[in-house]
């Protein structure tokens, strides 16, 4: 990574990224993310922690060009044509790995770019000119330790990096409404109260109640039945600094047990 000509502070997002169809298809949460893209400064390279890269420990992607990943089955040829060739950077892997000390980040030259990476990051720049980078979720640590872990990674909200976290604050696959993916914004009542309490501690920056979701009953129990696409959530919240602004946006809910809502923040 080259040194950013700027020391402007980049902002931290959290995409809700939905369905892999969203790569492909013009939507308003298609347009959310490309016009969040416009209204921020480009970024020197991509920190991206998504739900679809679980491993045991941490990892970070480390290879000059890492290849586009078709993580899912079941959808259109179109989608599985797609490429997102953005390139990697080694050096901001090696920042990385040298910033943390909670644990031994170890390099990764295998993974590459999952489509919670590449199916939101290419509306945000289609022309793959930003080098991107992934950081795995350890599955076997607790929110708090994710939480705690980003915080480490501050410096580099100043050095031209925009991080992102990309998943689901609601996300649950199993209780889907199929015959309600195409109603406007519908969500089951659990859903709906679990995604307002999450909206309010974030605006309030009460971060404790969102680490210790496991708390909150049964709403939060069926919104978050497994935490992969939860946590990517607390990264980006980890990174955000007293009495900077956060902002929603696409804020709805699909299909009454999944949420879109995005959250910009500086």
């Amino acid at each position: 990574m080259t040194t950013p000509l700027s020391t402007t502070k980049m902002p931290v997002l959290f995409l809700g990224h939905g369905s892999p169809m969203n790569a492909i298809e013009e939507n308003e949460f298609v347009e959310g993310f490309r016009h969040i893209g416009k209204s921020i400064p480009k970024p020197e390279a991509i920190l991206c922690i998504s739900a679809h890269w679980e491993t045991r420990g941490t990892f970070v992607t480390a290879m000059e060009k890492p290849k586009t990943i078709h993580d899912f089955g079941g959808f259109p040829k179109a989608l599985y044509e797609v490429q997102y060739p953005a390139p990697g950077s080694p050096e901001l892997a090696g920042e990385i790995k040298s910033l943390i000390k909670a644990t031994n980040m170890e390099l990764d030259y295998k993974w590459g770019l999952d489509h919670g990476a590449w199916s939101v990051i290419k509306h945000l720049y289609p022309d793959a000119s930003v080098p991107v980078i992934e950081m795995s979720l350890d599955y076997y640590q607790t929110p708090q330790y994710h939480y705690d872990l980003m915080k480490e990674l501050t410096p580099l909200r100043k050095k031209g990096v925009l991080i992102i976290g990309s998943g689901n604050m609601v996300h649950n696959l199993g209780l889907v409404a199929w015959d309600k993916f195409d109603s406007d914004n519908f969500a089951f009542d659990w859903a709906l109260e679990a995604s307002e309490k999450m909206k309010k501690y974030i605006l309030n920056s009460d971060h404790d109640k969102l680490i210790n979701y496991r708390r909150h009953g049964r709403a939060f129990e069926l919104a978050i039945p497994t935490p992969e696409h939860f946590l990517p959530l607390l990264y980006a919240l980890a990174l955000k600094e007293e009495n900077e602004d956060v902002q929603l946006f696409n804020d709805k809910a699909v299909a009454g047990s999944l949420t879109m809502t995005s959250v910009k923040i500086g």
